[in-house]
């Protein structure tokens, strides 16, 4: 027994030995299995919250988008500030020109603009180029169109009379005329010179009185430019002083507004007028010492256009006096409208803080208003993206 058990004790080291290091290899195999990627697993709430950098209320940046606060202000994060394009300017105080509107519209410059009226009854037939469109250019003299007389039985019969009883006299002096010739001589030379004259009097009588019966007028366009109306088709009877044409030029138009008191136009100088789409720049040409539905008329002409427009098109006139008014100029675009019509701007307080700032402002021009209270100098004017900071909630 003894010698057996001394056989098998040398036996069970080497038994132990795998076991220890079959057990070592287990272990390194959980070691490598750490290393492995599990970004995909989900980890808690708090330990990712913990992870970023805290915001207001408590809430990460990255979570947390704008934010209306309890005291009315904004928390816009930096990113959010780069989705929304806000772009922002320093106020400067200072003294600018003080502004007076209008209310106006787009005419035709009188010098470069006409109508073409019917001077007396008569049916309308095409011109040489047929009759003019809309839109159709024209030139000075252009013949548009021909008016035909149209008169009654009577009228036509009574041109007739005078037409043939002309023919008559005119036969009678040139055979007049013709005898005296032959007698030259023996009759006086008087005599002779007036019979020549009468047929030739007779003669144009005669050629005036034919061309009037049934002759068409032509219709000529008195100004090169544009057919701005057409109200005619071939054939229609129209009446007299009827507009059947009006031709405008697109490139210089003038802008007619009103002001309903005299002094409002002491020292106007520039001005200009926001159109969709654009702004018309104009200057000041006189006004009118005529009260027309108990205000001055004043005339503008339109030096540069970056916008259509059409004549009889509404509009606002912003015209700059001699005067001035101390105040920050800022984009109209930074103003916004608030409750009971307000007008307010967003005021930068802070790296993402917006402040909403209600102020009082004249327009400067078409794209440019003074803000002549409710603003420091040097405070930092939202200008772009002001109307998206308002739906924030």
């Amino acid at each position: 027994m003894s010698r057996i058990q001394l056989a098998a004790a040398p036996m069970a080291a080497p038994l132990a030995i795998l076991a220890a290091a079959l057990i070592g290899l287990a272990a390194g195999q959980a070691a490598a299995h750490g290393d492995e990627d599990h970004s995909k697993d989900k980890k808690p709430a708090a330990i990712a919250n913990n992870a970023k950098p805290a915001a207001a209320g408590g809430m990460s940046v990255e979570s947390v988008s704008a934010l209306r606060l309890p005291d009315g202000s904004l928390f816009v994060p930096k990113g959010v500030q780069r989705q929304l394009g806000l772009r922002h300017m320093v106020a400067e105080i200072g003294d600018l020109a003080a502004t007076v509107e209008f209310n106006g519209r787009i005419i035709a410059d009188p010098n470069a603009g006409g109508r073409i009226q019917a001077a007396q009854s008569g049916r309308i037939e095409a011109g040489p180029k047929g009759l003019p469109t809309l839109g159709q250019r024209v030139t000075k003299g252009q013949v548009l169109a021909y008016l035909r007389p149209t008169a009654s039985s009577i009228e036509r019969g009574n041109q007739q009379a005078q037409f043939a009883e002309l023919d008559a006299q005119l036969a009678i002096a040139e055979r007049k005329l013709a005898r005296y010739e032959q007698l030259e001589g023996a009759v006086p030379q008087k005599e002779i010179e007036a019979a020549r004259f009468e047929a030739e009097a007779l003669k144009k009588r005669r050629a005036a009185v034919g061309a009037s019966v049934g002759a068409a007028e032509p219709l000529r366009a008195p100004v090169s430019g544009m057919i701005a109306a057409a109200n005619v088709v071939a054939g229609q009877v129209v009446e007299s002083k009827e507009v059947l044409f009006e031709v405008v030029d697109p490139a210089r138009l003038a802008v007619e507004a009103l002001a309903y008191d005299p002094a409002l136009a002491d020292g106007i100088g520039e001005a200009s007028a926001p159109v969709s789409g654009g702004v018309l720049k104009l200057q000041f040409v006189g006004g009118g010492l005529l009260l027309r539905d108990q205000a001055m008329p004043l005339l503008f002409r339109v030096v540069a256009q970056d916008a259509p427009v059409a004549v009889g098109q509404p509009l606002k006139v912003i015209a700059k006096t001699t005067r001035t008014t101390k105040g920050a100029a800022v984009p109209q675009a930074a103003l916004v409208k608030v409750s009971a019509g307000e007008t307010a701007i967003w005021v930068r307080d802070g790296a993402e803080r917006f402040v909403l700032r209600k102020v009082r402002i004249q327009s400067l021009d078409a794209v440019t208003a003074a803000v002549t209270s409710g603003l420091a100098n040097g405070e930092r004017v939202v200008t772009d993206g002001a109307g998206l900071l308002a739906q924030v909630r």
